[in-house]
């Protein structure tokens, strides 16, 4: 069962002490313990949720290098951004691909169109032309191409090129988390730090497991606070001072049914001038972003929310007939961390970026993490190393590459042994892509053990959610490695099966009855009416 491993590992938190624990499973937190424990340091690393349940889970599914940054002349951010995703693309080639960005400047707008072009011949530029270059695009070409935008008001365009997460985003995070687990982290989600004390030169927490309610205690050398919004919050309750803090940014994002068969991002302006995407989401499009301050992390999609989204597309766009809210498949919300500094949390907000900062408490061997980009990830897991052997913890020089995809000579091992049992044969015919292609980019080098599944009884290979794209062989994998606690972690996070594929359909699905007897055993039924109390 998918809780087994959790169980075990929770045994492991009360029984060890740790070199390092991490609070906090998003981004951050995932990327420091894949780097820390791929080095070799004793990791552990706690979350009171499920993993990248926050922020991380909630995201554009965009890794771009922030050419909306130079608009504020934040070119050295802009550059290593650039060069972060770069990294990205080489390190995962299956998940972190090129896409083309459309973008339509009406008239009227702040800039001249075809200056806003020589800014992304700048971006192209900065980025070490590693993607394909920008065009121009005059109203009539953009008709032409997208007869789904409104272009009655179209100055022209250009279209210039980026990244984004062929999967989701939590996906994305979970991978980290699965890899410092292959490293020996001990890893644990729905457990709560509820308070931390440095005494004798270490770190006390008292842990909560969410599931049992038993209390128990982590000790660790050193304590990291990667709580993404509530980072505040949790040195606020242990006592810790820090320079930055966070101020919040409300992003929601709508999903309808796909708008355009083109493979490539829509951009715009929306009417507050922000940048605002149509997102290419599998069968669906993903459309936002919103930007409105907040004073708290806990958000949720308003009416008004779902009305600005839905105004400016339909302004945007042109349509057969407008988006209403009953087109809306799924919603996604959640707040932008922004990193300030300075006592009275105050700044400019059209100025804040997303840059990350870390702050180091040498005498009791704490660190905060705040903000931060799904782009820049594997800088944060680098400079996280360096400031733990600050602290006196001993940090090998790692023999391997602690992040990114396996090699090539693996990847066409599995290929080959895929076409030669005619895997792709048995892809089902709602999904645009082959079984090969899905399973390596998922699950790497662990892919293996799908062909062994399917060798062994070929049904294994059939969905058990009608366009879902998960098999059971992969449901029986998520069961054994991917520590599932509530069937929303498989189906909105581990997956993005809840965000496209309609309610209705989830609901009526027979195999949702028989994916829940693999991921919960004995408990499947119970879990199953957790989930759909929760809808």
């Amino acid at each position: 069962m998918a809780v087994s491993l959790r169980n075990s590992n929770v045994a492991r938190l009360k029984a060890q002490e740790f070199d390092v624990l991490i609070v906090g499973g998003g981004i951050n937190g995932a990327v420091s313990a894949a780097a820390l424990a791929g080095r070799g340091v004793k990791v552990a690393l706690i979350d009171r949720g499920d993993f990248a349940g926050g922020v991380s889970s909630n995201s554009s599914n965009l890794a771009w290098g922030g050419i909306k940054y130079l608009e504020s002349h934040e070119y050295l951010l802009v550059n290593k951004l650039c060069r972060s995703r770069n990294k990205l693309m080489r390190a995962y080639p299956s998940t972190v691909k090129e896409i083309r960005f459309f973008t339509t400047i009406q008239k009227g707008f702040r800039f001249w169109s075809f200056f806003v072009f020589l800014g992304s011949v700048l971006y192209w530029l900065m980025g070490r032309c590693v993607t394909k270059a920008p065009r121009y695009l005059t109203a009539r070409y953009i008709e032409e191409q997208e007869p789904e935008i409104n272009t009655e008001n179209a100055a022209g365009g250009l279209e210039y090129s980026d990244c984004y997460l062929y999967d989701n985003d939590s996906r994305f995070v979970f991978n980290f988390i699965r890899k410092s687990l292959n490293y020996g982290c001990v890893v644990a989600n729905y457990v709560s730090a509820d308070s931390s004390v440095f005494a004798g030169g270490e770190w006390s927490t008292q842990a909560c497991d969410q599931e049992s309610g038993e209390a128990f205690t982590i000790r660790s050398k050193v304590l990291i606070n990667a709580g993404g919004p509530w980072v505040d919050e949790n040195n606020r309750r242990d006592g810790i001072s820090t320079r930055h803090s966070h101020l919040f940014s409300k992003g929601i994002h709508l999903i309808v049914d796909r708008i355009t068969d083109n493979q490539r991002v829509l951009t715009f302006f929306a009417s507050d001038g922000r940048l605002f995407f149509l997102i290419p989401m599998g069968p669906k499009t993903c459309i936002g972003t919103t930007d409105t301050q907040v004073d708290s992390p806990e958000v949720e999609v308003t009416d008004e929310d779902r009305d600005f989204v839905l105004a400016n597309a339909n302004a945007l766009l042109d349509l057969p007939r407008p988006l209403t809210r009953s087109d809306i498949i799924a919603e996604r919300v959640g707040v932008r961390p922004l990193a300030v500094e300075g006592g009275d949390g105050k700044a400019d907000w059209v100025q804040l970026s997303r840059k990350h900062e870390i702050e180091c408490d040498k005498s009791r061997r704490h660190l905060s993490i705040f903000g931060g980009k799904l782009t820049d990830c594997l800088n944060v897991g680098d400079e996280v190393t360096e400031w733990v052997a600050s602290l006196g913890v001993h940090v090998p020089s790692p023999g391997h590459r602690w992040y990114g995809e396996p090699g090539k000579e693996l990847r066409d091992e599995f290929m080959l042994q895929a076409q030669l049992m005619e895997l792709d044969a048995l892809t089902d015919p709602s999904s645009p892509e082959p079984l090969s292609e899905r399973f390596w980019r998922r699950y790497g080098e662990a892919a293996f053990g799908l062909l062994e599944d399917i060798r062994e009884d070929p049904s294994r290979a059939k969905l058990l959610i009608r366009r879902a794209e998960y098999t059971r062989c992969e449901i029986e994998l998520a069961a054994r490695r991917e520590m599932i606690v509530k069937l929303e972690d498989f189906m909105r996070r581990r997956s993005k099966i809840e965000l496209v594929v309609r309610r209705e359909e989830i609901l009526d699905a027979p195999g949702l009855h028989e994916a829940c007897a693999i991921l919960f055993g004995e408990r499947g039924e119970e879990k199953l009416a957790e989930y759909l109390s929760s809808l």
